[in-house]
């Protein structure tokens, strides 16, 4: 038992006088992430334009667009096309008419008011638009055969109430400060982000790939937010992992190493 004793003593003394000597250094180090896309077949990339619906505090189709826009131009090797937004609403919805007369049956009650899309079901009457191959081959010819970024946007308002744990700072007797938790009823307001990016090979027509997202964000009930900021913060939220589609992204950290 002595001995054993004696040799747990030399380990410790042992590591003491390791951790003495040693310098500790932190080195960055970046992680890269290969793309889930292969678009080595393009050099060129469009951001055609979005269905979009929900609030009409924010026009999701346009500033959607415009922010893959500005983040493909800084962080891909692809060439971005500026353009105007494609009207994929019109298009859907002529497209769907002319089915509908073809085929001898209309829906009297539907409407093709934009601003009629409140839930993502109301988007399931234009989703035909992406797989129309036609359509999206002529849009490929028009812009050289780009990778075209397309699909649906759904930005709407949200609530919820409920228990919620906040932090709540206490004082005692002698004027110490303390943290603790506190269980409190709220009443909560924000908005839901659901895009769902399809991307499109712009020679052919035919869909690559697609991916749906959602995020939210809820402020307390007497926070008054503007809706374009609150998309913002979503959106920065999606951008990371957009971009991992297309192209090499990579992880920043840091790795402690011993001398």
């Amino acid at each position: 038992m002595t001995a054993r004793r004696a040799r747990i003593f030399s380990s410790f003394v042992a590591v003491l006088l390791t951790a003495a000597c040693t310098s500790y250094y932190e080195i960055p180090i970046e992680t890269p992430i290969r793309p889930k896309l292969d678009v080595s077949a393009f050099q060129r990339v469009l951001v055609a334009g979005f269905i979009s619906g929900g609030t009409e505090d924010v026009d999701a189709n346009l500033e959607t667009t415009r922010l893959l826009r500005s983040q493909l131009r800084t962080k891909s090797d692809l060439r971005v096309i500026d353009s105007d937004v494609l009207p994929l609403m019109d298009v859907a919805t002529e497209s769907r008419g002319g089915a509908e007369t073809e085929g001898g049956a209309t829906n009297g009650n539907e409407s093709d008011d934009p601003a009629a899309i409140r839930e993502d079901k109301d988007l399931e009457p234009y989703e035909h638009i992406f797989a129309d191959i036609e359509y999206w081959k002529r849009i490929g010819e028009e812009y050289q055969s780009p990778l075209i970024v397309t699909g649906t946007v759904m930005f709407t308002p949200h609530s919820r109430s409920g228990i919620v744990q906040r932090e709540q700072e206490v004082f005692d007797s002698f004027g110490r400060r303390r943290v603790v938790p506190v269980r409190t009823y709220m009443e909560r307001k924000g908005f839901i982000l659901r895009p769902r990016f399809v991307f499109i090979d712009g020679r052919t027509g035919t869909t690559l790939h697609s991916e749906n997202f959602r995020e939210e964000i809820l402020y307390n009930a007497n926070q008054s937010t503007p809706a374009l900021s609150s998309y913002f913060e979503l959106m920065d939220r999606l951008i990371p992992s957009f971009l991992s589609t297309l192209s090499n992204q990579k992880i920043k950290g840091t790795r402690v190493l011993l001398q």
